[in-house]
């Protein structure tokens, strides 16, 4: 008999552990916080990302399986800065009231111009896909990643605090590794004189990163993962190119390439390559961690501005 107790004793500790042990379920708006999430839950989190690899957040159209993921989670990790447009309404149809953790609070915001002037014309254009005034894609400064994974490690401890000492160990590694990769940018920035470091994007992604590493980005005007711009911003961005030399041009990994190919060729420029800025690449490949986004993009950056 006592056996018999000693035995059904253990047996409801070892329920009581596995349950205990079940990790955390958290919900990332995107893949580059899913990627996040990642590093800093380790083990202890599953991750569900809403929207995947080269996946578009600017145009993302919620799922049921979406509304079904967001009711189940315990913990939804969002970017802010009025990015996920989409969040708000799926957070009101799954019905969802549990903690949500804005990674971006404490970051100091870039404003975005909404009007564009020509400076030769004197014209004024509005980009639609501007978000307000507010540029959300603070990602681009690795001192914002750093910031992001500081609310991150407050949220899980905050939801999770079992685990506590385990997610403090993991993001204070994370934020170090974070910290390095930014030395490694500023670097590899360095070895390109100041004069060449420009380059025309697909998407009006970069502003952070400009900010922080001294490179100038250009856009078509009007030209964003919805919309083309029309024919006169591109033959002006076209005389732009030919003005100042700027033979580098990119199209990112969620946008349509056959814009930028027509301006390089009708510029004289050249296509880069390929850069990571909204969405990280499919697993397996460069550029499908938030660090390996970087490790992608800079020296492709310093490669096609080397040559301006």
């Amino acid at each position: 008999m006592r056996f018999f107790v000693k035995t059904l004793i253990l047996s409801l500790v070892l329920c009581a552990s596995t349950a205990w042990a079940e990790p955390l379920r958290v919900v990332a708006s995107f893949s580059i916080m899913g990627d996040m999430v990642k590093n800093v839950g380790g083990e202890d989190v599953v991750v569900t990302t809403l929207v995947g690899p080269d996946g578009d957040a600017h145009v993302y159209e919620p799922t049921p399986s979406d509304a079904k993921a967001v009711s189940n989670a315990q913990l939804l990790v969002v970017n802010g800065l009025h990015f996920e447009g989409w969040m708000d309404r799926l957070v009101q149809s799954a019905g969802y009231r549990g903690e949500i953790v804005v990674v971006s609070q404490g970051v100091t915001p870039r404003q975005m111009q909404e009007e564009h002037e020509d400076a030769a014309h004197g014209e004024q254009h509005h980009d639609p896909h501007h978000h307000g005034t507010i540029d959300p894609h603070a990602w681009q400064d690795l001192a914002n990643g750093v910031i992001y994974v500081d609310n991150l490690i407050a949220a899980l401890v905050k939801v999770d605090p079992d685990h506590a000492e385990a997610y403090r160990r993991r993001g204070a590694a994370y934020r170090a590794q974070l910290q390095d990769t930014d030395r490694w940018v500023r670097a590899q920035i360095a070895t390109v004189p100041a004069v060449q470091r420009r380059v025309i994007t697909s998407h009006d992604a970069f502003g952070y990163f400009s900010a922080a590493y001294g490179v100038e980005f250009l856009a078509p005007v009007g030209w964003n993962t919805e919309n083309e711009p029309s024919a006169k911003d591109v033959a002006r961005l076209i005389r732009q190119i030919k003005q100042e030399k700027t033979r580098a041009l990119f199209v990112e990994n969620m946008s349509d390439p056959r814009l930028i190919k027509r301006i390089a060729r009708e510029a004289g420029g050249v296509v880069g390559g390929t850069l990571y800025s909204d969405a990280l690449a499919p697993a397996g490949q460069t550029g499908d961690s938030y660090i390996g986004m970087f490790r992608h993009n800079v020296p492709a950056l310093t490669a096609a501005m080397a040559q301006n």
